[in-house]
């Protein structure tokens, strides 16, 4: 059973989730508009071995929102004193999305307390500069107005399916309800109910990327790390370029290729995603043994 309890930091209340502790720490950090509950499909499994530690971000589901902006460069500052004050010991940290982007940074700045790093089809220049070249440009304007929504999950769910998405260069629109199951839709609706608008503003300008240089971050991460690369066909977020990058500047980077699999690795492939997660975490030295 997890735990829910709050790390207060520069002005924040961050919550986060904390299992029983049998075994090193493994720490989630999940993406954009979701919750730390979004790792549920993992986490039963490996808390077995894990002493599990899962944060919301500023702004995301138990946690306070923020004065200052939403930028990725804040979510990393967030993260970094978190593991440092609330983490014993060596770690492992996993990464969805943002949270791979997030896990990329403290594994940078923490060399010493980051034995691996998972990193589950990081966004990195998709959705800063490039995100005007994709349908995630209306995406996140079509569900910013729902944030802070007080309306009932099914029905927020239902208003959701709605929102028309476009792609440049390409003529009409398709539904999002034509790309996502209402088992989906709710438990983004959920999400949403609990996310600061403001969250969004930086990502839909263009500027979530600001002050994070993530090439320089990935280039200075020594720990082993674990790049699962979805398939940008069905919804990936990682393209070949990035993740050619990415794998060439980590010294000790695993790259993995999972085709016909979409950005949410761990929900579409659950077991996959975990075959994938043990092999790799069972490989790292340095890490005490239960």
């Amino acid at each position: 059973m997890l735990n829910e309890q709050l790390f207060h930091h520069d002005g924040l209340s961050l919550n986060f989730a904390t299992g029983p502790r049998n075994g090193p720490a493994l720490v989630f950090f999940h993406g954009v508009m979701r919750r730390w509950q979004c790792f549920i499909p993992l986490i039963p499994s490996l808390s077995s071995r894990w002493h599990i530690h899962a944060p919301d971000h500023r702004g995301h589901g138990g946690s306070s929102r923020a004065k200052s902006e939403y930028l990725v460069r804040d979510y990393v500052r967030d993260a970094v004193t978190f593991v440092r004050e609330q983490v014993p010991g060596s770690a492992v940290l996993y990464g969805h999305s943002l949270g791979a982007m997030v896990a990329a940074g403290v594994a940078a700045e923490l060399p010493q307390q980051v034995q691996g790093v998972v990193l589950e089809d990081p966004p990195f220049d998709t959705m800063g500069p490039r995100i005007s070249q994709s349908a995630l440009l209306s995406y996140f304007a079509g569900v910013q107005p729902f944030a802070e929504s007080t309306l009932p999950v099914g029905a927020l769910a239902r208003q959701l399916a709605e929102i028309p998405l476009t792609t440049p260069g390409q003529a009409g629109s398709i539904r999002l309800g034509e790309t996502r199951d209402m088992a989906s839709l709710r438990f983004t609706a959920r999400g949403l109910k609990q996310l600061d608008r403001e969250v969004l503003a930086p990502i839909i300008a263009g500027r979530w990327l600001e002050g994070f240089d993530w090439a320089a971050a990935l280039e200075t991460i020594t720990c082993p790390a674990l790049l699962l690369q979805a398939d940008l066909s069905v919804g990936g977020m990682l393209t070949d370029d990035d993740a050619a990058a990415a794998e060439r500047l980590m010294p000790d980077c695993s790259r993995i290729r999972l085709p016909n699999i979409g950005h949410q690795i761990h929900w579409q492939q659950t077991e996959t995603c975990l075959r994938l997660v043990n092999s790799f975490v069972e490989s790292l030295e340095g890490l005490p043994v239960r």
